[in-house]
């Protein structure tokens, strides 16, 4: 979802006068739906079932499509796109446009399952490199005129309900006045994404520990989901310099308070791509998974290892093949990253004296 963010940026930039529909699950809504480039967003609640899917479709029906992306390619999208074009009108026009005219009504991301299965079964890497989540979002794009080339950030846009909400929060948790600079106060700290999705994915806790022994000066926010328990176990090792907001923001305002911050350390998550389309300075933890590769190395570090077994699968679920159990990710050790947080803390010391 977040990697998508450039796209409807990069189509505005073709065709500034056409209207921009988004559909995606009610969790991603903050995200998008302050999108300047976007006109409507559309929400599915997955709880809903196939009753909120229908419903969904029927409402879509009445906007009269032209054109139809579909960036995920999965079953329900697919459904939807099905749906969409059960009129005359529109499969007229379909078969018109694939007989004379190159633009496309539909255009369906490939998932190039050949590739994925040469890939993850003989090691064999028929994939456009370096990996690109946010060019191979965009690539497809090209029967419609529109390049492959990123927008420039902030791609992450923030109402000022996010951010009065957020202030609210972050105050509480701080025990901050609530007129208190809250751009100010998270500037001393440095934001860590140490939770993921897969197990695989995660750079060892212990190291996260060692990581912020090694920056003994320095402040530290964690940010992740309820779930992630583990992160209450950093937070006490270091009570007065470790704050641990697990659990009690949404997307938009976690991504507000990482803005804010001095830079990101993440794994391969999706605050690394929200970093990412703010232009933040970000160090990515990259391990065994190839399609959610930062695509913005001017404002993100990449650190990863360059194993025969890497990549290994499609999100990081495993099994994990190397000797070394998760070598891809414990190989790179905390005194790397402390030094490559040092260089970053440097060159915007630096810039800040410039300017």
């Amino acid at each position: 979802m977040t990697q998508c963010l450039s796209v409807p940026s990069a189509i505005k930039s073709k065709y500034p006068y056409c209207e921009i529909h988004w559909v995606t699950r009610n969790e991603f809504l903050p995200l998008i739906e302050t999108h300047p480039a976007v006109n409507s967003v559309w929400g599915l609640n997955k709880n809903d079932g196939l009753r909120g899917l229908l419903n969904l479709i029927y409402n879509l029906k009445k906007q009269n499509f032209t054109h139809i992306y579909d960036a995920h390619n999965n079953l329900r999208s697919f459904l939807i796109c099905f749906y969409l074009t059960l009129n005359f009108r529109f499969v007229w026009n379909l078969i018109f446009s694939s007989f004379f005219i190159t633009k496309p009504l539909i255009i369906r991301r490939s998932i190039r399952r050949t590739k994925r299965f040469l890939l993850f079964n003989f090691r064999i890497n028929l994939f456009q490199q370096p990996f690109s989540g946010q060019r191979d979002l965009l690539e497809p794009l090209f029967p419609w005129g529109i390049l492959n080339s990123l927008p420039p950030p902030p791609q992450v846009f923030f109402s000022k309900e996010n951010l009065n909400q957020f202030k609210i929060k972050f105050a509480k948790k701080m025990k901050l006045n609530l007129d208190s600079n809250v751009s100010l106060e998270l500037s001393k700290y440095i934001t860590l994404a140490a939770s993921s999705a897969h197990e695989l994915k995660k750079w060892p806790k212990d190291y996260w520990i060692k990581l912020i022994s090694l920056l003994h000066d320095q402040k530290f926010i964690l940010l992740g989901g309820p779930e992630d328990f583990f992160l209450k176990e950093i937070e006490n090792s270091f009570p007065d310099r470790v704050f641990n907001f697990a659990g009690t923001l949404n997307l938009s305002e976690s991504g507000i308070l990482l803005s804010y911050s001095k830079l990101l350390v993440s794994n391969d998550t999706g605050l690394l791509h929200i970093a990412e389309q703010l232009g933040h300075p970000c160090i990515a933890l990259m391990g065994p998974a190839p399609f959610g590769f930062p695509s913005r190395i001017q404002t993100t570090k990449i650190l990863e290892r360059n194993l025969k077994c890497r990549p290994c699968s499609k999100h990081g679920q495993g099994p994990c093949v190397n000797k070394n159990f998760q070598d891809c990710l414990r190989s790179i050790l905390p005194e790397e990253v402390c030094i490559e947080i040092k260089k970053i803390l440097l060159q915007n010391h630096n810039q800040n004296l410039e300017f």
